[in-house]
């Protein structure tokens, strides 16, 4: 009998990556496209940040930066935090994360867990909305707070490094034949990650980036969203658009049909950027070619989101249509 090896590794931290890319054949079982999901909520704390924030974290080792003992801060919407809350706690560092209202109540609980001092930041600013906010908070920290590292996920180029050895999963799996990633943007590291990587190698794979409505990423005014993990209100620092073959728009209750949908059809629960980028496939398939291989991410795991995206409730308070979305897919 032939066993197969099972990946081994010296921390929780090399468990980070290789996580399996599932054919998906029923949630567009109408299309002559084939789709892969990247799981990247199959990394230990549950998101594709994991890679972010430990991979910055190691270089920052590397080059003397910080030190067991030193506190890291960081702003953020949930994942990164709580990639960062498991990197530091491994390598026996303080954090501290600057978050607001839009964080649920289960990754609060997950980050009080892990040891994390949150910060939380209450009210926008005029330009620039939470994020500018939180951006500021973290700026005066660094001031007051001893021996302290921003990981600034926003700025920091080994954000989209980390994300080359994701896109180099994806290529080994299907043999470099991939035709077309989905990407939902935030900091956009993941995004350039995968352009430089796709670049550098001279590959005819086309990014389509997915960007929440309401973020100023791709142009626009900044408008309240009420499903954290995609968009910006502030501009990426990485972002350069002419090296994307296309994005579209997203709006929350996008997302929301999108996470239900790939529920119902494969089974898979993951947060709101996932479900966005299935909606915004639904919408743009039909320009792609027949036979055209796919692939997204499947960014995080959906149980932070019970509170919210699958809370019946929380739905009805916040859309007043939900009424008229099909109860076969969302299963109300």
């Amino acid at each position: 009998m032939i066993i197969d090896k099972i990946k081994n590794g010296n921390s929780i931290l090399d468990s980070i990556g290789q996580t399996p890319l599932i054919q998906l054949n029923k949630i567009f079982s109408e299309s002559k496209l084939n789709f892969y999901g990247k799981l990247e909520a199959a990394n230990p704390s549950g998101s594709l940040k994991d890679r972010t924030s430990a991979f910055i974290l190691k270089k920052a080792f590397e080059e003397g930066e910080i030190k067991i003992g030193d506190t890291i801060i960081e702003s953020s919407s949930g994942n990164m935090a709580l990639g960062l809350a498991q990197a530091c706690l491994y390598y026996k560092l303080k954090l501290i994360v600057v978050v607001d209202p839009t964080l649920n109540k289960h990754t609060e609980k997950l980050l009080k867990t892990y040891g994390a001092h949150i910060e939380y930041v209450l009210e926008p600013l005029e330009e620039g909305g939470f994020l500018s906010a939180r951006l500021n908070k973290v700026k005066q920290l660094l001031k007051s707070v001893p021996n302290s590292f921003w990981t600034n996920q926003y700025g920091n180029y080994n954000n989209p490094l980390a994300h080359h050895k994701a896109i180099e999963e994806i290529m080994i799996a299907l043999d470099g034949n991939v035709d077309y990633i989905f990407v939902s943007t935030s900091t956009c590291g993941t995004l350039m990650g995968y352009a430089d990587y796709i670049s550098e190698n001279n590959l005819s794979t086309k990014l389509i980036a997915v960007d929440a409505k309401g973020s100023v990423l791709f142009g626009g005014d900044s408008k309240k969203r009420l499903i954290p993990g995609h968009g910006s209100s502030v501009q990426s620092q990485f972002l350069q658009q002419e090296r994307i073959y296309d994005y579209l728009t997203v709006s929350d209750l996008d997302c929301v049909e999108g996470c239900w949908s790939l529920l119902k059809s494969e089974g898979i629960l993951c947060g709101g950027s996932t479900g966005g980028v299935v909606t915004a496939i639904r919408k743009y398939k039909e320009k792609l070619d027949d036979s055209s291989n796919c692939v997204f991410l499947l960014c995080d795991r959906g149980e932070r989101y019970l509170d919210t995206i699958y809370n019946p409730d929380w739905l009805q308070s916040n859309f007043q249509t939900y009424k008229s979305i099909d109860n076969s897919v969302i299963g109300w």
